[in-house]
């Protein structure tokens, strides 16, 4: 991969800039990269490098975070998210991106007006619908966070394992997109040279990002969480 000065500059500050604020909020890496890699290497070439590094991303914050894994809630979670990222990186090739991302715009506005109501069961099961539905769009724009935000958000976790639940089930669909695209061969070696390079970039980042979600309280992280919310569905609707 060859960059011009610009682009080198753009790559320096979105990519810390995302693994920063993955680690710090549990999601939201790729609010940031992908539409930064796809400035600068293309739409399809970016969301599969993006999938890759933030995989990598995702493992060192699983690595970190490793004491607040809530394994057990997230599991349903995790294996609805691996089934609906295959089949979106799958397609992505094929369908259009644009009604992706007015169904996911359409999706987060009625789930947050029935975060309030759905209880019990109910909330268990929509939250598995919404995490397939996170990973089926993820594989289609590069992007699962709100979707996937507010699944995770129905389990109603404490915020520490709620960025755990977050930093494993972002892993695992990563890690599925990252598969079905290095077998199509979008992701090379280069790509994964890449990725190794960055590795200590991915441990300063994530560390510091496990401070701040720390320092910032409950109410501090609430306002955190809602933001990055706020930026996906102002990227879905501008996009």
């Amino acid at each position: 991969m060859e960059f011009d000065a610009l682009t080198l500059v753009l790559l320096a500050l979105v990519i810390p800039a995302s693994f920063l604020l993955s680690a710090a909020a549990g999601l939201g890496g790729s609010l940031i990269l992908v539409p930064g890699l796809m400035l600068a290497i293309g739409t399809r070439e970016g969301i599969a490098v993006a999938a890759l590094l933030l995989a990598c991303n995702n493992i060192a914050k699983v690595v970190v975070y490793r004491k607040t894994l809530p394994w057990a809630a997230s599991a349903l979670l995790a294996a609805a998210v691996i089934v609906g990222s295959a089949l979106g990186a799958t397609l992505m090739l094929h369908m259009p991106e644009a009604w992706v991302r007015y169904a996911v715009a359409i999706m987060l506005l009625l789930t947050l007006a029935g975060d309030f109501v759905a209880q019990g069961p109910v909330r268990r099961v929509w939250a598995v619908f919404l995490a397939f539905l996170s990973g089926s769009t993820s594989g289609f724009s590069g992007t699962s966070g709100p979707l996937k935000g507010v699944a995770i958000r129905s389990l109603q976790l404490e915020r520490f394992y709620f960025v755990g639940a977050a930093s494993l089930v972002s892993m695992v669909g990563d890690l599925t997109k990252a598969l079905v695209f290095s077998q199509s061969g979008l992701i090379t070696m280069s790509h994964f040279l890449l990725a190794g390079a960055l590795v200590p970039v991915m441990a300063g980042c994530t560390l510091l990002g496990r401070k701040i979600n720390r320092e910032v309280g409950e109410k501090g992280y609430s306002v955190l969480f809602w933001t990055v919310m706020g930026g996906y569905l102002t990227r879905l609707m501008v996009a």
